[in-house]
């Protein structure tokens, strides 16, 4: 079992920046794939930004020169580092991690559904 916990939300004016942690229960060093996700008032989860065992990072495309997601393995936390945030970057954000398997093609690494493990998120809230 993996015990995932955010941490870093919060209220941010348009064009700032802010970076989120997830704390993970045990090492995933070189074992999981981890991911970003987020879900706005009334819409669906969707993949930001994951990063797999062998550090190989993926990103939404229309976030990819905003955000850019890394890891320590050895303090077992993984980060999102989000820049020039804009309103519509508003919603909760969740950590995941997705235990190794078959890979069918590497798009569905931003599919939420993939993915076995789930913090309790955290929001991000940004103002114009």
């Amino acid at each position: 079992q993996v015990q995932l916990v955010e941490s870093g939300g919060g209220s941010v004016q348009a064009g700032g920046s802010l970076r989120l942690s997830c704390t993970t229960s045990r090492a995933f060093s070189g074992v999981y794939t981890m991911g970003w996700f987020r879900q706005a008032p009334g819409k669906e989860r969707e993949g930001v930004a994951v990063i797999t065992a062998s550090d190989y990072t993926m990103y939404r495309d229309s976030l990819k020169d905003r955000f850019t997601i890394s890891k320590d393995n050895g303090k077992n936390t993984l980060y999102l580092e989000m820049d020039r945030l804009t309103p519509e970057d508003t919603a909760m954000y969740y950590c995941a991690a997705r235990s190794p398997r078959a890979l069918s093609k590497l798009e569905i690494l931003l599919w939420p559904n993939e993915y076995n493990y789930w913090g309790q998120g955290t929001q991000v809230t940004v103002s114009s």
